[in-house]
């Protein structure tokens, strides 16, 4: 099955790079690949305010993060193909690409995988819970062509 992904991308002046919507949306249903029904999420792409707004009222850190994931969570009468939201900050991406010596899009592709996974129920509070959310996301992002993203390096 497939998921179906709506884009919103609240600035564009202060990224140096934001990856296509069709690259977002292989890397999405590349992660799914264990739905049995067709789904829909949104990814939205925002800057450092809003990301440190959303990571503080959610999460009581007041710093931007990378990615947040917003899982659907419906009463059971309520019969909706939602998976949740996805919130990922450009700035902090590229920035992190650069300190962790990665290209921009294999550190894109690792934060929608990771998010997707987030969506799909996955977590990493837990020890044992990480290492199976870490050792997923290797196998997928190796089927997209990418190396294991937990390597510091890869040598752009």
């Amino acid at each position: 099955m497939a998921i179906a992904v709506d884009f919103q991308q609240q600035f564009s002046e202060y990224a140096d790079f934001i990856p296509s919507q069709q690259a977002m949306l292989e890397w999405c249903n590349t992660a799914a690949k264990e739905l049995d029904d067709n789904m829909e999420m949104t990814i939205r792409i925002t800057d450092e305010a809003e990301m440190q707004t959303l990571n503080n009222t959610y999460r009581n850190k007041n710093q931007p993060t990378n990615v947040l994931s917003f899982a659907v969570d419906l009463p059971e009468d309520i019969d909706l193909p939602l998976l949740g939201d996805i919130v990922i900050c450009a700035p902090v991406v590229n920035r992190e690409a650069g300190e962790q010596n990665k290209s921009n899009v294999s550190h894109w592709a690792h934060i929608v995988v990771h998010g997707t996974l987030h969506l799909l129920g996955y977590d990493h509070v837990e020890e044992h819970e990480a290492d199976e959310m870490e050792n997923k996301e290797i196998l997928i992002l190796q089927k997209l062509g990418y190396k294991n993203p937990y390597l510091m390096t890869e040598n752009k």
